[in-house]
């Protein structure tokens, strides 16, 4: 059977929708078309007015010759495509009309209103629209069948005529009111075929003419003699462009009368014409204006007035503007400069103090006869204040969101229920947390150190609300859209909600914008950094979220951690670690140090060495290259910085990775941008400032996971 056989007749679309590739679309080729689709296409393709089928949820564009003249510049993309993209600027019209139709339902429209983009650009178009469901053959809607008429070219005529009929009204309406307020000077009557002009006792009698040849005829010349003559030119072209036209005529000119001063008139009239078009009458009526006139100049000299006045007024204005601006940005200034000062200031005090202590033990390290016990009392305290030292600034790059982080994904109820276990030795055995996670695992991107100490800051600032005592209850709601927060956007994506609410005595309103500020704290001195807060900001911004609070005085408080939620195939395990590998004791292995800074080099070489490994210095990633050469010069692996002038050591990395991929890189930073925005790259990172047994551990890893890919 050929296709002229199963969708017969239609004309040019008929060709078209029997040529198209249907294939390609979600109707499928036509030979497995249902019965009822061809038997709507048949009906569409046969009928002489405009009508287009919707078929199925997504209305799939079929339509015939009629339909493709008001499809326009649309035609014949339309045809296939889905109704809300081919017609994408009355989308939720037809959004509309599917959902009715596919229920069962009819719509009519009269004369409806839409604009259309038919050639690319907006037109405005009224049609009548009829809409009925299309059944198949299980008697369910399965399309809507839409008739188009459009009827733009009446509407558009009838409200000409409205308006034309307006105008008339109007016009008869300024006649009566002249009348009634006697400001009439005459009519006339301009016979056009015999260019001879008629005009009453009154309009002959103003301008000083014979009565008795206003009533038999004067010539256009002899009517105009008094106009100024400033005017008359404009009062003949005003004559001409309306027996041209036609239609209504209204024109303002002055006039001398027959006490020999010049006053304004308002010519009204209309010209009147054959069937053909033929000009054949001009009535009109004279109009006395000049106190209208004179009014009128007074409201534009008060408007003059007003403008200038407007204009000083906004020039003031744009001056106060700018000296608030410029108070603004100084008081902004300095806020900037307070905070800096608060944050320079806090750091200050806390490191003085650190350094006191590592000053102190240092000396005390150095008499000869300090006993055993003591000397290991000094080194750890320089140990712990060297990790105080660390968290320290740990805290401010959080905050500065410049950290460099280790993501993993892991199930945060999961981690929320043995971190819960945890709180309990941090808040105390007065304090009650209360854990609410749902059973089903939710998964997140996140650093799980991170995120375990951001959850503890904020724990330990809920038990010092609540003075030891109360109730923490922590909640986990996956799925969550975040919403604005701070003025920031929200977003509509699915993110792990953490709730940390406490009972404790809330948060002032007029601090409550500051909480997250480095170094501002409501506690007294020595009772907190006042970093903790600002940490869990900057984790929460860093990793791709957000954090909220809600607190009244009195009420308690609640913070909300927002992390986005990602999908998972399984629940991921971490690798388990091989002990025998990380024992932090080189074996001679060599190993390329690339660092910049002379003092750290020298250090670093020196502990490798005590620790057994053989080492090499380079000052930059430029002699690191050289002394590698084409084959690695026998180096098991590359230990090196990340900031260093020239190539930094991630672009160092990279190039070694692509020329060298067995030889392993292990970067060291304390602060990068770069890793802060995107990780380590796929390399092992140490964070300084690290411990011998952290730098060998690291090196054993990797050396040790290279010899297994030897093996392998």
């Amino acid at each position: 059977m050929s296709m002229a056989d199963i969708l017969p007749g239609g004309g040019q679309l008929g060709a078209i929708v029997r040529s198209h590739d249907w294939a390609a679309t979600p109707l499928g080729p036509i030979e497995g078309w249902p019965q009822s689709l061809r038997s709507a296409v048949s009906t569409v393709l046969l009928s002489p007015v405009p009508i287009v089928l919707l078929w199925g949820e997504d209305g799939i564009m079929i339509y015939n010759d009629a339909y493709s003249g008001f499809a326009g510049g649309r035609h014949p993309q339309l045809l296939g495509s889905k109704v809300r993209e081919g017609w994408p600027e009355v989308a939720e019209f037809n959004d509309n009309v599917m959902r009715v139709g596919l229920a069962g339902g009819t719509l009519a429209y009269k004369d409806q209103e839409l604009t259309l983009y038919r050639y690319g650009r907006p037109e405005p178009v009224w049609m009548n629209l009829d809409y009925s469901p299309v059944l198949d053959e299980a008697g369910r809607p399965a399309g809507v069948i839409a008739v188009v008429v459009e009827t733009t070219e009446r509407v558009l005529a009838a409200r000409q005529l409205q308006e034309s009929q307006a105008l008339a009204d109007l016009y008869a309406d300024r006649i009566q009111l002249a009348l009634s307020a006697g400001a009439i000077i005459g009519t006339w009557v301009w016979d056009l075929p015999n260019d001879q002009f008629t005009v009453d006792e009154a309009f002959a009698r103003s301008f000083g003419l014979d009565p008795a040849l206003g009533r038999v005829g004067l010539s256009l010349e002899q009517v105009i003699a008094t106009v100024h003559p400033e005017d008359r030119q404009g009062l003949v072209a005003a004559i001409n462009e309306v027996v041209a036209r036609g239609g209504a005529y209204a024109h303002q000119y002055r006039v001398r009368r027959s006490d020999g001063n010049y006053y304004w008139i308002e010519a009204n009239g209309r010209v009147d014409r054959a069937p053909d078009g033929t000009p054949l009458r001009f009535p009109g009526v004279l109009i006395n204006v000049e106190d209208r006139r004179a009014v009128e100049a007074e409201r534009d000299r008060a408007i003059v007035a007003l403008r200038t006045l407007n204009d000083t007024l906004e020039q003031r204005v744009a001056e106060r503007t700018g000296e608030l601006m410029r108070a603004e940005e100084a008081l902004r200034q300095s806020q900037k400069m307070e905070a800096v000062g608060q944050l320079t200031g806090g750091v200050a005090h806390d490191f003085n103090n650190m350094l006191t202590i590592i000053r102190s033990s240092v000396d005390f390290l150095r008499r000869p006869e300090l006993p055993e016990a003591r000397k290991a009392r000094y080194l750890d305290a320089v140990s712990e204040t060297v990790d105080r030292a660390a968290k320290l600034t740990g805290q401010l790059l959080a905050f500065a969101r410049r950290q460099a982080l280790k993501p993993e994904v892991f199930d945060v109820g999961a981690k929320l229920r043995g971190i819960a276990d945890m709180l309990d030795t941090v808040t105390g055995a007065r304090i009650r947390v209360v854990t609410q996670v749902p059973d089903e695992p939710s998964f997140i991107r996140a650093d799980l150190s991170q995120f375990e100490t951001a959850l503890v800051n904020i724990a330990v600032n809920a038990r010092d609300a609540m003075e030891g005592e109360g109730t923490l209850t922590l909640r986990l709601t996956s799925g969550s859209a975040m919403p604005p927060i701070r003025g920031h956007a929200g977003s509509q994506n699915a993110f792990a909600a953490l709730s940390l609410t406490d009972t404790g005595a809330g948060i002032a309103p007029d601090q409550l914008g500051r909480i997250f500020e480095p170094f501002f704290t409501t506690k007294e001195v020595g009772k907190g950094t006042g970093l903790g807060l600002s940490q869990v900001f900057g984790f929460a911004k860093q990793s791709g979220g957000d954090v909220d609070v809600r607190s009244r005085p009195g009420e308690g408080t609640t913070f909300t951690l927002y992390l986005p939620e990602i999908t998972v195939e399984g629940q991921p395990e971490r690798p388990a670690e091989d002990a025998s590998s990380l024992a932090p004791v080189g074996a001679g292995q060599r190993v390329l140090v690339v660092e910049d800074n002379l003092e750290v080099g020298r250090f670093c070489t020196q502990i490798l060495q005590d620790l057994g490994y053989e080492t090499d210095w380079a000052v930059n990633a430029e002699e690191a290259l050289t002394k590698l050469g084409e084959d690695g010069a026998g180096f098991e692996v590359v230990f090196s910085d990340v900031v260093m002038p020239g190539m930094g050591g991630i672009a160092l990395a990279r190039d070694l990775q692509r020329r060298l991929p067995d030889l392993p890189v292990v970067l060291a930073s304390g602060y990068s941008h770069v890793l802060a925005q995107d990780g380590a790259h796929g390399f092992e990172l140490l964070h300084k400032p690290y411990s011998a047994e952290q730098l060998s551990t690291v090196l054993r890893h990797v050396t040790a996971r290279r010899l297994r890919r030897g093996r392998a």
